[in-house]
């Protein structure tokens, strides 16, 4: 796709991200009434409101194309080749307790592709973006993964493992593999792929997540350099429920083969 038209895309959704957070603003968490969804996941006006603005203002500037957001659901009322996917508070529960850990997540699928995502993270003043085939940026800075290779140099950062704990091979696997990394850390959320697509953390590793919390973060971590899969090494796709991404493809295959080394 040419540069033009994805940059055409990504100032569409920087506006309406920034439009969304102008909305979650005007909500105080500490007394915002909370619901939860069937997956026990919590919901407030605030998400409601902050999803329609970016859907508002998507479907003026591109009509043509569908949208799947996390509160209002899949608009499957055309047969359009780009589909935007929304998350508009990424982190609800750490909104609700007054952390600045959650994102406004905005990513463009184009025949089965991330071609354009934006993390926009109010709270911290992060601004990312990538666009496929054209790198990606931080705060207008370009951004790029680390070289490290070895697991005994690896900042590992991890979130959401409830599945994984569940696993009693693929936890001990897991176990072992800390033993190993040089730090450990647990930032969750938008934050730990910021900060390895930066090149300050080299692997992240999240096994309860959906396509609407990472499309726009997996384009980010892949066109700054790294790798990004699910946690048996398959590509993101729609139905992607877990992650393995790492700062470079040697780094990633040996964490891949330590956490299958149970099998």
């Amino acid at each position: 796709m040419p540069m033009e038209k994805l940059l055409e895309y990504i100032r569409t959704a920087q506006q309406a991200a920034k439009a969304a957070a102008e909305a979650i603003d005007r909500h105080q968490p500490g007394i915002t009434k909370v619901e939860y969804k069937d997956d026990d996941s919590p919901v407030t006006k605030a998400d409601r409101e902050a999803e329609q603005v970016l859907r508002q203002q998507l479907q003026t500037a591109f009509p043509e194309h569908a949208i799947w957001g996390e509160e209002y659901g899949h608009d499957q009322s055309d047969n359009s080749d780009c589909l935007w996917l929304l998350d508009p508070i990424d982190g609800t529960k750490s909104w609700l307790s007054g952390l600045p850990f959650w994102s406004i997540q905005i990513a463009l699928q184009q025949h089965d592709r991330i071609v354009a995502g934006v993390s926009h993270a109010p709270a911290l003043q992060e601004l990312a973006w990538a666009a496929q085939g054209h790198g990606a940026w931080l705060n207008d800075v370009t951004i790029a993964t680390s070289t490290v290779t070895e697991i005994a140099d690896c900042r590992l950062s991890a979130g959401n493992l409830g599945s994984l704990a569940g696993d009693s091979g693929c936890w001990a696997a897991y176990g072992k593999l800390l033993a190993q990394c040089n730090r450990i850390r647990g930032y969750g959320d938008y934050y730990h792929y910021h900060r390895l697509a930066a090149g300050q953390l080299d692997a992240v590793i999240e096994s309860d997540v959906n396509i609407l919390d990472i499309a726009a973060l997996s384009l980010l971590v892949q066109e700054a350099g790294g790798v990004f899969t699910d946690l048996s090494g398959n590509a993101v796709t729609l139905t992607t429920t877990s992650v393995l991404a790492a700062a470079n493809t040697e780094l990633h295959t040996k964490i891949l083969t330590q956490l299958q080394s149970h099998a």
